[in-house]
This record gives C-alpha cells, structure tokens and sequence, in this order.
C-alpha cells in the first residue's frame, strides 16, 4: 500500500488545475471501498426534561464500492448524527446500517471520520499527529512509513516536523485528511471537513479531495451545506428534509469528470437541489 500510496503523489499534485475544474483519471476497475446501506434507520435523543427529539425518520440509503455520496440538508436536520452512526460511534435507535453485508455495531478503523475541525494536538508535530491511528491500534513500527507516504500523498511532507500552530487552515485539513488515509480505509466519511476555510482554500481543498477520491477508490459519505460542493464532487446527491431528517430525493450527477459550475447541466442540478431544499435561486 505504501509503494501504490508514493506512486499516486506525482500525479496528484503534478498539475496545477483551475480552481472551477479539476482533471481526475477514471475510477479502478474494481474499488476498494466499502458498501454501506442504510435500511430504515430511525433514531432520537431523550430529552432532560423527558421525552425523546426525533432526529431520523425512516431514512434508507446505500453508498456503493467507491461512490461518492454527498448528504444535503437544512442545519440540524441530522445529516451529522446518520454520520456517527455510519462510523458505529452510536447505535440507531430503529433499523440497521451494514458494511458488506455485516452489521455495523462499533468503530472500526475500515470507516474514518474527518470533522469540520481538524483537532490536531497542539503538542505534537504533523507527523505525530497523523501517527495517532497507526499508535492507538498499536501498528507495528515497520509499517510507521505509510505515515510518510500519507503526508506525501497530501502534499505536506515538508511540514511533517512542524506544529499545528505553524500550519494554515487548509493545511491542517490536509493533516486530518493524512490521519486518515494513513488508516487505509474503506469508507471516508467527512463531515463539513471544508467547512471553516476561506472560500479559495474551499475551492482548491475541492479539487484535492477529488483526486485523493479517485486514485485511492475507498468510497465516501460527506456532510456539506454547500449545494455546489456536492455537486462538484459526489456521484449522487441525496436531499434531507427538515428534522427529523427523511430522504426528500436522491439527485445522480450524471456529469462526467473533470466538472465545470457554468456547464448547463451543473447549473439545472444546482436549480433543483435548491427546489428540493426549499430555497430560491436568486442570489444563491
């Protein structure tokens, strides 16, 4: 994994693309991400003055082997909370979510979260920092260079000594994405990972998750409240209601790769996302 890791790192980071469009070579024949599926999940937090909040209603969804799924909705509808459940840090109050076919009960290191805030130990170095996962599963040392190839692959070899202060905001989301790949999984799930950056570090950090996306192959379920995020990125968009969250549609992104924002078709999905969110198209 290590030597296919340094091999991607050329290409990734060869080319310096446009920030509305990025180049990406076509998907491995045979990916090595992970099939989830949802099937009527239904889920809700007791209140301390009693009673339960409702946060998921019904909700059935399926991330295919290295498919990109992106996840829309209004502001605490439960987009967030369906992520915690995927990764296994809370069980479904009702129905079932798998991983090939196996119940998903608890955390495992095959499905990796990325939040909007990198946390990142102020303490340790980059290269620490990305070396958590591999240490707490107690990896053995021989196999601490994949820590080298993920910082490479994500462009921050040169930053491996340095400290969390000393890095920029998309560098540090860079950090976190390289804690994560440093895992291998099989599932990426990112929660407004972008979410906190400026708008050009948010378009570039687009770009480079993209191709991380497609060279790697694991498959991905991402949180954004950016509808032409989604867009750029995901090969299906699925649209949640208001909480408690229920599927309102799913939209395929039928555009092929590289993505342009002014290409009609991008500009109709944009449309009826916003249609299916309730929110009008003007000044959007």
């Amino acid at each position: 994994m290590v030597k296919a890791l340094r091999s991607l790192v050329s290409e990734v980071w060869a080319d310096t693309d446009t920030l509305d469009t990025v180049a990406v070579p076509a998907p491995r024949a045979t990916p090595p991400g992970a099939h989830i599926a949802v099937h009527q999940v239904s889920h809700q937090f007791a209140q301390a003055q009693g009673g339960h909040l409702p946060v998921l209603d019904h909700v059935s969804l399926q991330v295919q082997p290295g498919e990109f799924v992106a996840l829309l909705g209004p502001s605490g509808c439960g987009k967030s909370t369906l992520l915690r459940l995927v990764a296994g840090l809370e069980a479904p109050t009702t129905g079932q979510i798998t991983q090939d076919g196996q119940p998903i009960t608890r955390p495992d290191p095959s499905r990796i979260v990325v939040f909007q805030d990198p946390t990142l130990f102020p303490w340790r170095t980059v290269r620490d920092n990305v070396a958590l996962g591999l240490q707490a599963r107690k990896v053995p040392q021989a196999q601490y260079t994949r820590v080298d190839a993920a910082l490479e692959l994500v462009g921050l070899s040169e930053f491996a000594a340095s400290y969390p202060h000393q890095l920029s905001g998309g560098m540090a989301q860079r950090a976190a994405l390289a804690r994560a790949l440093v895992n291998e999984p099989q599932l990426l799930i990112l929660d407004e990972p972008l979410g906190k950056l400026d708008s050009l570090t948010r378009l570039s950090m687009q770009g480079e998750l993209l191709k991380l996306w497609q060279k790697a192959g694991f498959s991905v379920l991402l949180v954004t409240h950016d509808v032409e995020e989604a867009l750029f990125l995901a090969n299906r968009v699925v649209v949640f209601s208001p909480r408690p969250a229920r599927t309102l549609t799913e939209l395929p992104v039928d555009l092929p790769y590289p993505r342009h924002r002014s290409d009609p078709r991008f500009v109709q999905l944009r449309q009826q996302a916003l249609r299916e969110l309730g929110l009008s198209d003007v000044g959007a």
